[in-house]
């Protein structure tokens, strides 16, 4: 089958969702630069930016391939170039491999405990692709997934995990769970004609929406107490506030009956750049008032 317009180059980066690459890299560049007080060195912030997007890459391709069957039964993915033979199984395991690899390798040129660590990392970027067939935890996992963004922000500058880190990861753990759940809600009719035990299944649709909202309070409180106790200024609460006020009114819509779809990719990537802006501010700002 031929390859739709972009060719190869298009192709990969549809299989990939490049233009996804944004949803969590924003939170990852704040937990940098609070990890650092400022800037990390180049050297870091290339090797923590390499690592974020080789461990994205490797869990997306693996994850493509293990559900390759199903997703040839729901009318949204059907057309995945896996499904479709547009690329093939084995470049998929081929792509999952070299950016494993790509992670280790960044891993170990950042500092011992980054390394000791990368294994736990990949095992929970390549195992949750088969916990939807276990149970209903599957956003769960993948909330705990995406909070290894702060841990390896952390990780990678300071060589250590702060107690001050345990706010963020529970905070990004709320919010990587808030999204996924709204996610699997949009699947929800073909998981359930596909008997997938996903969240929204076992404890219905209305019951699904109530968790994204108490997921978001939960992630946006946890983030307020991690500012608190990072002695973060003013900016950074702000810019949160806007984060919350943003997120509330679309969840007051949301418990009515509103079903985001694509829009919910951009506004959570805004979500980010906005408390990626107040985390700046805060951290710049001092330094900036303090000139002569």
């Amino acid at each position: 089958m031929s390859a739709p317009s972009g060719g190869r180059a298009g192709e990969l980066a549809r299989f990939l969702e490049i233009q996804n690459l944004g949803l969590n890299l924003f939170f990852a560049i704040a937990f940098l630069l609070v990890a650092a007080g400022g800037i990390p060195s180049l050297r870091v912030l290339v090797l923590a930016v390499v690592a974020f997007i080789a461990a994205r890459n490797a869990g997306h391709s693996f994850n493509r391939w293990v559900d390759r069957d199903l997703d040839r039964q729901n009318p949204r993915t059907a057309g995945r170039a896996l499904v479709t033979g547009r690329l093939s199984e084995r470049f998929s395991l081929a792509m999952t491999a070299a950016n494993a690899a790509i992670l280790v390798a960044a891993a170990a040129l950042l500092n011992p405990l980054a390394l000791a660590l990368a294994p736990v990392a990949l095992a929970l970027l390549l195992g949750y692709s088969a916990t939807k067939r276990w149970g209903w935890g599957t956003t769960l996992f993948l909330g705990l997934v995406e909070a290894v963004t702060p841990a390896a922000a952390f990780v990678a500058v300071q060589g250590a995990l702060p107690s001050v880190a345990v706010l963020a990861i529970v905070g990004m753990f709320f919010w990587g769970s808030a999204f996924e759940t709204v996610h699997s809600l949009g699947d929800l009719t073909s998981d359930r004609a596909l008997g997938l035990p996903s969240l929204p299944v076992r404890v219905g649709e209305a019951r699904a929406r109530s968790a994204v909202a108490l997921f978001h309070g939960a992630a946006l409180a946890a983030w307020a107490g991690f500012g608190w106790f990072a002695g973060l200024s003013g900016p950074y609460f702000l810019g949160l506030g806007v984060v919350a006020a943003l997120v509330a009114a679309s969840d007051v819509g949301f418990l009515r009956g509103a079903m985001p779809t694509a829009g919910r990719f951009r506004r959570h990537m805004a979500y980010g750049a906005i408390f990626l802006a107040g985390t700046a501010v805060a951290i710049f700002l001092p330094a900036v008032l303090a000139l002569p």
